[in-house]
């Protein structure tokens, strides 16, 4: 099987409003964009993940199976529109609220790389060809740990952003 470029996206704030620890689809207000953008990416032949640091489960505030169901719901809507996500993952750990339950997810957590490289060891994916979409500046920097060129989404129109990296550069 050959190897696939990828796009590593965060869920807050690309994917979706950063409305505040939303693990409900009635919390759910999507970017302008995201929908279009995770369908083009997939008709271009890339591998959607989204990788995505879940401190309300740490703070107690929702579970681990909460924001599992939301993303089948997210991945529904999305496949609606003719896209999807091959794999999410999330990470529960925070340092402020650790109580041993997540501790050993400490690496997932952004600005470490951990969630990143587990996709990558999961999946056939041409470094080469990858980025990463995120909102903050710890996006970047997990991004750059896992050898992956990050870029800085600051809101607005997603699939304008996408189409801007994926458009090749004037001569």
């Amino acid at each position: 099987m050959s190897k696939r470029p990828a796009a590593f996206l965060d869920r807050d704030g690309v994917l979706n409003r950063d409305t505040g620890y939303p693990h409900r689809p009635d919390q759910i207000e999507w970017v302008d964009g995201a929908m279009e953008t995770v369908a083009l990416l997939k008709a271009r032949g890339y591998l959607l993940f989204v990788v995505t640091n879940q401190a309300g489960i740490a703070r107690g505030y929702y579970g681990i199976s909460d924001v599992e169901a939301l993303h089948r719901w997210m991945n529904m809507r999305l496949q609606e529109h003719g896209g999807s996500i091959d794999d999410f993952r999330i990470s529960p750990y925070h340092p402020d609220f650790d109580d041993g339950r997540f501790t050993n997810l400490a690496d997932w957590r952004k600005p470490r790389p951990g969630m990143l490289l587990d996709l990558l060891a999961h999946w056939d994916v041409d470094l080469s060809r990858s980025f990463m979409i995120g909102d903050r500046a710890t996006d970047m920097e997990a991004a750059a740990a896992a050898g992956i060129p990050g870029h800085l989404f600051k809101g607005n129109d997603l699939l304008e952003f996408v189409n801007d990296l994926l458009s090749p550069a004037p001569d």
